[in-house]
């Protein structure tokens, strides 16, 4: 058996997973330290900022990097789970590289908290921690259930890999650890032209009917398929395409009953995890029939 890593990050939860979507969070915590890698908490923790870019830069900056500035206190590298919180706090470090004004206009806002930036912390998210850092042999080594029989797709979402001038947690025009993730849990991963297809989320506030009629769309795309299930590591995404299917349907004139799951719960389902831990229960698209499936 491959020995597995030993790893310290602290945990980073953002806004949504811990007000909306719970599932990630136990799934996540359930999983992870099975494959060696220990989490706490992010103690003090704020928004990440994002809905603040458009509105104002320093006060967006100075979440994100007051965020960083947490990490670095605890000497440990920091964990994502949402690849839009990902993508703010690597922006947030890209902005402070290029404007040392940004940078020390926000030290003193920083200071009044007893903080300071050092830019020392690497953001992972749980996708490229996995992929990249804890390995697909450590991952394969931990399946006691394969998932051989499942026939899955992916949904990387947009923020894990735009832009891609930016550290991103795959690439952009060819993304696929995700699906060598869940390649290593023993399900068989389809391809299909729509799989870089935003979800919604980015204007379901600004315009409902057009964020839900996208992801309408893209479930509709996936239910043709014919696939088991669609696994998402984003929590925006797990929204849009699982918790929205029922008022999406109604915009795109289909019936939409896709289950949609987050790696981690997949994960955990391949490692014998209880179903309760890994939050199966709060997803509100259909997953029993990929668990019936996987118990035939």
């Amino acid at each position: 058996m491959t020995p597995m890593p030993s790893l310290r990050l602290s945990l980073y939860l953002g806004c949504t997973v811990a007000t909306d979507e719970y599932a990630y969070e136990l799934s996540t915590l359930s999983v992870l330290p099975k494959l060696g890698v220990e989490l706490s908490y992010l103690e003090g923790a704020s928004c990440c900022g994002s809905p603040l870019q458009s509105v104002s830069m320093r006060s967006f900056a100075y979440l994100a990097l007051r965020n960083l500035a947490l990490a670095d206190a605890t000497g440990l590298d920091l964990l994502t789970l949402c690849p839009g919180c990902h993508l703010s706090l690597h922006e947030a470090a890209h902005y402070a590289k290029l404007s040392p004004k940004l940078r020390e206009g926000l030290e003193p806002l920083l200071g009044n908290e007893g903080l300071r930036y050092r830019g020392e912390a690497k953001v992972w998210h749980v996708v490229d921690l996995l992929h990249d850092r804890v390995g697909l042999d450590s991952v394969r080594s931990a399946v006691s259930k394969p998932l051989k029989g499942l026939t899955l797709a992916t949904h990387v979402g947009c923020h894990a890999i735009r832009p891609s001038r930016l550290p991103r947690v795959d690439d952009a025009e060819r993304p696929l650890k995700l699906d060598r993730l869940v390649e290593a849990l023993g399900a068989r991963v389809v391809d299909y032209p729509e799989k870089l297809d935003c979800c919604g989320a980015g204007f379901l506030l600004s315009n409902p009917q057009a964020g839900l009629t996208v992801a309408g769309l893209k479930v509709k795309a996936l239910k043709a398929l014919g696939v088991d299930g669609v696994v998402v590591a984003c929590p925006l995404c797990h929204k849009m395409l699982g918790q929205k299917q029922q008022a999406a349907s109604q915009l795109v004139g289909a019936e939409l009953d896709v289950p949609v799951v987050y790696y981690t719960q997949l994960l955990g389902l391949a490692m014998g995890e209880d179903e309760r831990a890994l939050g199966l229960m709060l997803n509100l698209s259909p997953v029993d029939r990929l668990l019936e499936k996987l118990k035939s």
